[in-house]
């Protein structure tokens, strides 16, 4: 099972623009769950991960009815979900993960106009920057991407001790084609994680 959490900056979106990122993985007998979060300014950061960290609860229960595996959950996410799903590893249940063109350096965010609805004090921003973990967490980016996001991909493979995933020809947002396409480059890192 993979839990695919959307982007927006926190502050927009929703799950059901992100269904498309299904189809990758569903070819290959991939279950996909997709997760919707309060925006901000409704909820400030430290509410959205626990909403995040409370969707890895209940669909971990609820995995067995479904005729799946509890023991192979893994998350993904794209953009701000790559960070959700960055700062959720650490969830018992989750076994791996997969990144998606994240921000994990939230101190610029912080300081950028972003925070007017986010309203990250430098705590908080602290708190949910994600740090180094011990589970399997590719990071995956375009080749076209925002010159800060590949900047944010690059630290923090480094801080895992791995090498990013440039995938050629992507920007921020047709990145996601990757994964919505049963033979792209990132449903074969989904594969591989998932194994």
């Amino acid at each position: 099972m993979l839990l695919f959490i959307h982007g927006g900056y926190w502050q927009n979106r929703a799950k059901e623009l992100f269904a498309f990122v299904a189809e990758g993985p569903l070819a290959w007998g991939i279950n996909v769950a997709l997760a919707g979060y309060t925006l901000a300014p409704q909820k400030r950061l430290d509410g959205i991960v626990a909403e995040i960290r409370a969707a890895l609860d209940w669909l971990h229960a609820g995995i067995p009815m479904l005729g799946g595996d509890a023991k192979k959950l893994f998350v993904s996410g794209w953009s701000a979900g790559g960070h959700l799903a960055a700062i959720t590893i650490d969830h018992p249940a989750v076994r791996g993960g997969l990144a998606i063109s994240g921000v994990y350096d939230l101190e610029p965010i912080r300081l950028s106009y972003v925070n007017e609805k986010l309203q990250l004090d430098e705590d908080e921003a602290r708190r949910n920057s994600p740090g180094p973990t011990e589970k399997p967490l590719a990071i995956a980016y375009g080749a076209d991407e925002l010159p800060e996001l590949r900047r944010q991909s690059e630290e923090y493979a480094k801080l895992l001790k791995q090498t990013a995933f440039q995938v050629p020809k992507r920007n921020h947002f047709t990145v996601l084609e990757e994964l919505a396409s049963p033979h792209g480059a990132l449903t074969a890192l989904a594969r591989k994680l998932t194994a």
